[in-house]
């Protein structure tokens, strides 16, 4: 017998040991269960409750992380740069989500970088029928960015690819044969350094993920009298009663910055202040406000700051600022091609007093091309989060944007 003990001993140890392992996993499900609402673990065990959900991690820190939901059109629904029990940076529609229904004309399941694609409204649009009246009894979100599942073809811990083949027609007729391609990958901490032109991150917490995104033509070459798309990504934020939105602008190509400020109306003076070179919007999620800012005044980075929790967000997209950008306002177009390459959005109650949110966006387009048969139009977004010591947040915001954080703090 004993010539057995050290085998009899090892299967012992390793059934303690998957044990273990069983009691460990079983753990931090069930601390990400008690998560507080508006974390990172709480959101996670929310989405994989009802949708399976991909965790992405950042490949030199376990705390940056990601959810992506194929289900969603494989869009980001929220990141955090401190684990579990960290900040959950995008707004999700938990109401919505849980009901497992579908609504008329568009289904704000939230999340911080959804794939959509443009133009909104026009003769060129995809989300009215050809002879309707741009109204919002008409208006409906294609299926394909709204309800569609996405399949994932390549994943790993830090990245997914999803593809998909699709028509959609627009409302002059056209009939558009794509291929839908989106990759989300994380980024490390020298990437995100290399990419924003910082010397090194130090004092801060971060997380940033990358979404490569491509439409490729499988049909007959697209034509301007008919019509074109573009590539749309929109990113939906929790707001607090201290978070702006920065824009900052070039005056290189127009003397004017071309700003579009008037989509819902005209926006309070307490609420939208546009300086030399940045615009600053109020995100509270209080009050509906749009701006667009046109491609030859627009730069490729945004963000937002909320100064109660200390979060410092940026976007930065691939931009053309002598290229043709599709335009959504809700009407005919003179020029279809004049529209904007960047807009953000801040959420408020409609006319009956409902609200989807509160939440605010960042949003970036892009350019278009007669595409013929086998070429792709590819648009690229980086989304960042950071937070820590308010100095090494200020030169981060100083870098990038272009602003202090003390002077977005008395903006508004």
């Amino acid at each position: 017998m004993k010539a057995h003990y050290p085998v009899l001993l090892a299967v012992i140890m390793a059934a303690a040991g998957c044990s273990s392992d069983h009691k460990s996993e079983k753990n931090k499900l069930e601390t990400a269960q008690t998560q507080a609402a508006g974390t990172f673990g709480y959101d996670l065990a929310f989405l994989k409750k009802h949708k399976e959900t991909i965790v992405l991690t950042a490949p030199d820190d376990p705390d940056a992380r990601a959810l992506v939901n194929p289900a969603f059109q494989g869009r980001v629904m929220t990141s955090t740069a401190n684990g579990d029990s960290g900040n959950s940076y995008g707004w999700i529609n938990y109401k919505l989500i849980e009901s497992g229904e579908y609504q008329p004309h568009m289904n704000g399941f939230g999340g911080e970088e959804r794939f959509w694609l443009s133009p909104e409204g026009g003769q060129f649009s995809v989300y009215f029928k050809k002879g309707q009246s741009f109204d919002f009894e008409n208006w409906q979100t294609p299926a394909l960015i709204d309800t569609v599942a996405y399949k994932a073809v390549e994943s790993d811990a830090h990245s997914v690819k999803f593809e998909i083949d699709a028509m959609i027609e627009n409302y002059s007729g056209k009939m558009f044969v794509i291929e839908i391609s989106r990759k989300i990958q994380m980024l490390t901490k020298k990437n995100i350094a290399n990419l924003l032109g910082l010397d090194a991150l130090s004092g801060v917490k971060a997380v940033a993920y990358r979404s490569i995104n491509s439409v490729t033509n499988k049909d007959e070459a697209w034509k301007p009298e008919t019509g074109m798309l573009g590539i749309w990504l929109l990113g939906m934020f929790r707001p607090s009663d201290q978070t702006t939105i920065i824009a900052p602008f070039s005056k290189a190509l127009s003397e004017k910055p071309l700003i579009t400020d008037d989509y819902f109306g005209k926006i309070p003076a307490d609420r939208l202040v546009v300086k030399d070179s940045v615009l600053f919007l109020k995100a509270d999620g209080k009050h509906r406000a749009k701006i667009g800012i046109a491609p030859k005044s627009a730069r490729n980075v945004a963000g937002s700051y909320d100064a109660e929790k200390g979060i410092l967000t940026i976007i930065q997209f691939d931009l053309d600022p002598q290229g043709q950008y599709m335009k959504s306002t809700w009407e005919m177009h003179e020029d279809p091609y004049n529209g904007d390459a960047l807009n953000a959005y801040n959420d408020g109650k409609l006319a009956d007093g409902t609200q989807m949110g509160p939440f605010y966006e960042l949003e970036s387009n892009s350019s278009v091309k007669a595409l013929k048969e086998g070429e792709a139009i590819t648009h690229r977004q980086s989304t960042f989060h950071f937070e820590g010591d308010k100095a090494a947040l200020n030169a981060i915001a100083q870098r990038v944007l272009g602003v202090n954080i003390d002077q977005i703090g008395e903006i508004f």
